[in-house]
């Protein structure tokens, strides 16, 4: 059945996505347009390679990580146009496998699958990024509604989103971590408001997200009232694993085969130092993505990553920052030479490389979570975490 599988989705993919380097992307979501985007996505859904591990009363496959994993390869050199539901499917859509309702699923789950809604995250705030817990955006009860206000910051996709999972503060009395719910919003509701950030590449792929009387139905809370931080940690847990275990491309700016091949190009193999960074780089490259690979196979075999999901975020991380140093050094005074195409992509990556460290939670979280949850080393002294929240000096509630 296995070969089977990987033989439709060779052809599959040979029939409707570009190979990764061809030049038929516009450098940052695959395609042009969402609604191409859309009829990828519909196309995969159709073929059967749409929520591959998902059940098939909510839209999937039912097949086993084992097809996820081969779809996994065989698509890896493909620049696949449909990067807009990333976020959706991985994030949101597997939390509400999880924990959604039964009417939640059988609402939203297809839809994300056959490609005709897509999904964000609003958790990060101006004055709650690392520490999510201190959130301010609040939602307060009226009648069989819930009413929003608040800010989110660093939202991927919001722009062109058409639902988030949001956490918004239902309890401010309760300590910080205990009175938070998740919310499914709508992204065109009355009083959304969705600005784009650009970062240093110029590109916008980030958005601040503004509340203001945004309401939201009673049915639309992901998990129980005040317990939206165990939702996030579920939600939080898909994000790193998604993150950590989708791997690169062999044709990526910043691979290893890509800046080979460029070192090789601009005469550069012979110097001891490329070429040392080059062989690292490599041995990096084959460590992540053999952990990557033992973490899809134990989730295959039943047994979640949990907390070392961490570890493979962590990893990816520090290999895209390494990767982007050895293309710096291989490049040299070439890093402003934006007259040839290929040295502008490979210095655009290098100038996106640190956000890595940031996206997903940032490295020094991830080392807290890998040091507390999988080496058992002593938590850090929390002094604020039996306190409400609203006796809290944290975030915008500072006081001078």
């Amino acid at each position: 059945m296995n070969d089977d599988f990987r033989a439709r989705a060779r052809v599959c993919l040979e029939a409707n996505a570009p190979r990764r380097g061809s030049g038929d992307d516009d450098g940052e979501s695959g395609l042009s347009t969402i609604a191409d985007q859309k009829a990828f996505q519909a196309k995969l859904y159709d073929a059967g390679f749409a929520g591959i591990t998902w059940p098939r009363e909510y839209g999937g496959q039912g097949l086993t990580s084992a097809e996820q994993i081969i779809w996994s390869q065989e698509s890896r050199d493909y620049d696949l146009p449909n990067g807009a539901f990333f976020i959706g499917i991985s994030m949101p859509g597997n939390t509400l496998v999880e924990l959604g309702t039964e009417e939640q699923k059988k609402r939203y789950l297809p839809a994300m699958l056959r490609g005709e809604e897509i999904w964000c995250q609003l958790f990060s705030e101006p004055g709650a990024g690392s520490d999510v817990a201190s959130l301010q955006t609040s939602a307060v009860r009226d009648g069989d509604e819930w009413v929003l206000n608040g800010q989110k910051v660093w939202t991927s996709g919001a722009q062109f989103s058409d639902y988030g999972a949001i956490l918004a503060r239902t309890d401010p009395t309760k300590p910080k971590h205990n009175g938070i719910s998740m919310f499914i919003v709508d992204m065109r509701a009355p009083g959304v408001t969705v600005r784009p950030l650009k970062v240093a590449t110029g590109h916008s792929p980030f958005n601040e997200v503004f509340f203001d009387n945004v309401r939201v139905s009673a049915d639309a809370m992901i998990g129980a009232e005040n317990k939206g931080w165990d939702a996030a940690v579920v939600m939080l847990r898909h994000e790193r694993i998604a993150i950590g275990t989708m791997g690169s491309s062999r044709t990526s700016p910043l691979a290893f085969d890509s800046l080979r091949d460029l070192a090789a190009g601009l005469g550069r193999t012979s110097d001891p130092g490329v070429r040392r960074d080059l062989a690292e780089l490599y041995a990096r490259s084959k460590a992540v993505q053999l952990f990557a690979l033992l973490l899809r196979e134990e989730t295959q075999a039943g047994r979640l990553p949990g907390a070392r999901g961490s570890v493979a975020k962590l990893a990816g991380s520090e290999l895209g920052r390494f990767a982007g140093d050895v293309a710096a050094d291989v490049l040299g005074d070439q890093l402003a030479a934006f007259d040839d195409d290929a040295i502008a992509a490979v210095t655009i990556s290098i100038i996106a490389a640190p956000g890595s460290a940031i996206a997903g939670g940032t490295s020094e979280i991830q080392r807290n979570i890998i040091g507390e949850r999988v080496l058992g080393l002593a938590k850090d002294p929390g002094v604020d975490r039996a306190t409400p929240f609203n006796q809290l000096r944290v975030g915008t509630q500072r006081q001078n």
